[in-house]
């Protein structure tokens, strides 16, 4: 018998219209029976004829046998996260932030702006890449660069398409959730054969979505809410606003929550808020808060970037989950600083789905501003994934048996002297505790954990309690002792057997090679984030020339204030930390100078001045050019100013460019220039 493959394309699309109206347009007419009927008869042709299986039938959304692990992906377009809001001054001083830079690049304060408030729904953040309208991978969002290809576990859910309504090449972002009610089914199951309960949907969701058999994934029924197309060619798809954007994957086929609003001012959000928190419960996925994005594509292009997150978009959080309990002990952490950071242990109490049984009191300070004895009942609250904190004590409840807490004297790890210092970097008394010993065992196992840590040196397999152990076991007794670690020191070793010492070593040796930014914030210096980090590697290039750098110098820099410059002048003239690094270059450690991490030095010298919406880059790709190549991307015209690079509507800054005669470059002419 003949095979059709043009009724077999049909009865693929007719499964996936059936898919599409149960699981995304909640259509009641669609049954279970009617797409099982069909799914039944595709799966038998599929299983007589296997040599016509594509990846996107939808027979291929449960994978057949379970993964060894997930691999890794980079991500084409840069991972944000949102800026937090919490009250109604945060929101009018973001909006007060965008219409100064924005006044600024146009010369006057934009009549017409708008916002898109939507639902911040409570799940985990996914990267869904197209092309020619085939899903190919699916990710999580990682360190913001590279994340874990698990394509395999969100094909299974139903909300996402296999195939687009459109053949483009495009990434798409939205949120995996778990509803409160096939959570509850789940809790109930796991109860039964003795498995720990999820406190709450978001962690159920990650937790499954980590899973390597994809048959636990498919059985949980999953849903992606998309919000997001990060990456488009422009020729292809125009978007020119938020709720366009939100309209076209609509129209793409994607799930999109339909709650979102239009706002024209401050008043307009902080109603739709309140709104929202009323009845944050009655959706079938959990909201922590509304996230509030600039309507207009062109604001958001001439706005861009922090480090970090959009200016253009911010979250305005509900209020924290509040609980009372009993104050049981207060005792000391001490952090990779020295700072000495008191936390309570009480009687558990249940917190946005989670029972806890610590909070922060952040310092001594703290402890007496709220006057807390161990024993008091207090009122405690965390927002998110944030630690919880005391907040209040409910002091009516004393019995009088309560005691007082006394400032530490001495570590409570080494016993070294304690001291009063400022983390401000002035050198005076302030409110940090600190502890005098460089060498305390608390300092160094905190600073090896951030040394090894994703954003550092990323050494795979080098958990919390694997560096406890080498530090207790003394095979490390600083960073630059990892590097000499070899197969027989681990071997031995409680929780080592061959193949995991082998996977270790292999991990430590492929870390050895490392950006010069990942090797400044692995450091540790006081007050140097990532982008601090990223910042010294691109002025100053290598190593030997930041350590040599003078306090003016650093101050100089953008973003480097008194404070911070102190701080990393002050580590670099060190002897204990300058033979640190010297012990770490020994050991084979090589750092990756700025230029060797450059595609060319074309534009070597240059600066450059971006104004106006460019048509196929966005700001942030368009920099990444200029400085992969060498050149530099300042905020103001001036003589000096090599090339303006605009787009359509550009601003104030194209008038002085051409008063001033600098060169202006159109996109096309600005890629010629590369």
């Amino acid at each position: 018998m003949k095979l059709d493959l043009k009724k077999i394309e049909k009865l693929r699309a007719q499964i996936d219209d059936l898919r599409y109206r149960y699981h995304v347009l909640n259509d009641p007419e669609v049954t279970d029976q009617m797409y099982n009927g069909l799914m039944d008869e595709l799966r038998k042709i599929e299983k007589l004829h296997p040599e016509i299986i594509t990846t996107d039938s939808p027979t291929q959304r449960v994978a057949g046998k379970p993964l060894d692990k997930f691999n890794k992906i980079t991500h084409t377009v840069t991972q944000w996260s949102f800026d937090d809001a919490f009250d109604r001054e945060d929101l009018a001083n973001w909006q007060e932030r965008n219409l100064k830079i924005l006044e600024k690049e146009l010369g006057a304060r934009p009549k017409d702006l708008n916002y898109v408030c939507e639902l911040k729904i409570d799940g985990l953040h996914m990267v869904l890449t197209y092309k020619n309208g085939i899903l190919e991978t699916a990710a999580t969002r990682g360190d913001g660069k590279v994340g874990e290809d698990v394509t395999v576990n969100v094909k299974t859910i139903h909300s996402v398409p296999l195939k687009l309504k459109q053949k483009i090449d495009m990434v798409a972002e939205g949120e995996v959730w778990l509803s409160a009610k096939i959570l509850a089914l789940i809790n109930k199951q796991r109860e039964k054969i003795g498995e720990a309960l999820f406190a709450n949907p978001r962690n159920a969701a990650a937790g499954t979505i980590r899973q390597l058999d994809s048959q636990i994934v498919a059985d949980r029924k999953l849903g992606l809410t998309t919000y997001d197309i990060s990456k488009v060619d422009a020729n292809i798809l125009q978007i020119n606003s938020q709720e366009e954007e939100l309209h076209t994957l609509q129209t793409l086929g994607f799930l999109t929550d339909n709650h979102w609003k239009v706002c024209q001012t401050m008043d307009e959000i902080w109603k739709f808020y309140e709104e929202l928190q009323k009845k944050k419960n009655s959706f079938g996925f959990w909201i922590d808060g509304v996230v509030i994005k600039i309507n207009q594509v062109k604001y958001q292009n001439q706005l861009g970037f922090t480090g970090k997150s959009p200016r253009w978009a911010i979250a305005l959080k509900f209020p924290a989950e509040q609980g009372t309990t009993k104050i049981k002990e207060i005792y000391w952490q001490v952090g990779r600083t020295g700072a000495l950071t008191p936390v309570a242990l009480m009687e558990p109490v249940k917190l946005a789905g989670t029972t806890v049984t610590h909070a922060t009191l952040h310092n001594f300070d703290e402890i007496e501003r709220l006057g807390v004895r161990v024993g008091d009942s207090v009122v405690v609250e965390k927002a998110g994934d944030i630690i919880p904190k005391v907040v209040r004590v409910l002091d009516k409840l004393r019995t009088g048996e309560e005691k007082k807490v006394r400032q530490p004297k001495v570590c409570p790890v080494c016993h070294s002297e304690i001291k009063k210092y400022s983390l401000s970097g002035d050198n005076k008394e302030g409110v940090a505790l600190v502890c005098s010993n460089n060498k305390c065992y608390a300092k160094e196992l905190e600073n090896i954990i951030h040394f090894v840590s994703k954003k550092a040196f990323d050494i795979d397999g080098m958990g919390e309690k694997i560096v406890e152990q080498l530090l207790d076991e003394g095979l490390i007794k600083n960073v630059a002792d990892i590097f000499t670690l070899k197969l027989g020191d681990l071997e031995a070793l409680e929780r080592f057997a061959l193949k995991s010492a082998q996977n270790l070593i292999g991990a430590i040796e492929n870390s050895k090679k490392v950006t010069l930014a990942r090797f400044i914030f692995a450091l540790g210096i006081l007050h140097v984030g990532e982008e601090t980090a990223e910042k010294l590697a691109e002025h100053f290039l290598n190593l030997d020339k930041l350590m040599k750098a003078t306090k003016e110098e650093l101050e100089n820099l953008s973003d480097v204030g008194p404070r911070v410059a102190s701080s990393i002048f002050e580590y670099f003239n060190d002897k204990e930390k300058q033979k640190l690094i010297l012990e770490l270059l020994e050991n084979t450690v090589k750092i990756q100078t700025v230029k060797k991490q450059r595609a060319s030095n074309k534009l070597s010298g240059m600066t450059f001045v971006l104004t106006g919406t460019l048509s196929n880059l966005s700001r942030e790709e368009i920099t990444e050019k200029i400085k992969s190549n060498g050149g530099q991307v300042v905020g103001s015209v001036s003589k000096k100013t090599s090339y303006v690079v605009a787009g359509e509507n550009p601003g104030s800054k194209y008038d002085k460019a051409q008063e001033l005669g600098v060169k202006i470059l159109d996109e096309e002419n600005f890629l010629k220039l590369l």
